[in-house]
């Protein structure tokens, strides 16, 4: 005999789901800014198929993925400037979601109407950000971000992004998580030295928490500090040696998208405080000898991580290092449950 699973259950198991797939009311990185040149691109995020494409002005538009008419995806068809036109049937629609024509027939009753969702949009230091809302007429909030990204008359950063098949929370933990650069990563260039024991406190921030050993700092990734200004990010520093180049520590902001509930999308700002002809020797620096020892590194992260199985989450035993990830896990928790209770109030 089964029995059935009480209404509390049902209502975690909802939150979860609801979790898994992606909070709202945030902006996102959705794609590398040149990622998206004339020719409309195709993406999933958040479970959602969205368009990207830029009109004759180089204006950049984000919309649903899918034609008005029969459901064919329009990033599939033609970019004619002001409008995509559907592959399938050459169905016309413009950045506002607005069908502007249908020519294979006069007087179609489709002119004229908003049938295809529109996403805020916006291009911010090398990466397209777009808005996904909790309910349908929520309005963008402000998009702000960490200073090693706003201040570029000091800072000079490169953008790197790749696809993780895993969850978008289980990167999140993973940056969550200092200690295991000292094991993972024990081997690279920049996390071979210091403690390999710790004892690990939050300290609260403006917009979230730091979460940092106690006992060491400046010696390897011995800090991670989450926020929340219109969109999640998190930001660390590593300390490199001076045959690196100028510039103090390596700064890191990271930021993780769902795709879907088994794929993440990734986005690491690379950062040092240079400026004037020191920063065009950096970027020579960075180009031809760090570039590929720092992917070498994010390499070890996305084979752990992806060899993970998916329902890892519930069956592990945490300890006192954990204490930051799970800080952060009940506040993504707390946000799920509020924005899942607005969608049920508003439809």
């Amino acid at each position: 005999m089964t029995t059935a699973p009480s209404s509390d259950t049902n209502v975690q198991d909802n939150i979860q789901d609801y979790l898994d797939n992606g909070l709202r009311s945030l902006w996102y990185p959705v794609a590398a800014s040149w990622e998206v040149g004339s020719n409309p691109v195709g993406i999933t995020r958040l479970g959602e198929n969205l368009a990207l494409w830029r009109d004759h002005d180089g204006t950049l538009h984000a919309i649903e993925d899918r034609c008005p008419h029969r459901g064919a995806r329009l990033s599939k068809g033609w970019n004619l400037g002001n409008r995509l036109a559907c592959w399938y049937h050459g169905v016309e629609v413009n950045g506002e979601g607005e069908v502007c024509d249908v020519p294979a027939i006069s007087n179609s009753p489709l002119v004229g109407q908003n049938c295809v969702r529109r996403y805020p949009v916006k291009e911010a230091h090398g990466a397209i950000f777009v808005y996904f809302a909790t309910t349908p007429d929520e309005q963008p909030c402000e998009l702000e971000l960490p200073e090693q990204l706003t201040d570029g008359e000091s800072y000079g950063h490169f953008l790197c992004t790749a696809t993780w098949k895993c969850n978008y929370q289980y990167a999140i933990d993973n940056v969550m998580d200092p200690m295991h650069g000292t094991y993972l990563h024990s081997d690279s260039h920049s996390m071979a030295e210091g403690d390999r024991q710790a004892e690990m406190v939050l300290e609260p921030t403006e917009s979230g928490f730091i979460f940092k050993k106690t006992g060491q700092t400046g010696v390897n990734f011995d800090w991670v500090e989450y926020g929340n200004s219109g969109a999640l990010w998190l930001r660390l520093s590593i300390p490199y040696q001076k045959r690196f180049g100028p510039g103090g520590p390596f700064w890191i902001v990271g930021m993780a998208v769902p795709e879907d509930k088994n794929n993440t999308r990734v986005f690491f700002w690379r950062i040092r405080k240079v400026s004037g002809w020191q920063r065009q020797v950096w970027r020579f620096f960075y180009r031809t000898k760090l570039e590929q020892l720092h992917w070498d590194v994010l390499e070890q992260d996305r084979i752990i991580l992806e060899d993970m199985a998916p329902d890892a989450r519930d069956h592990e035993n945490l300890y006192q290092h954990d204490v930051g990830l799970a800080r952060l896990r009940r506040v993504m928790l707390k946000m799920a449950k509020q924005q899942l209770a607005q969608r049920q109030q508003a439809a």
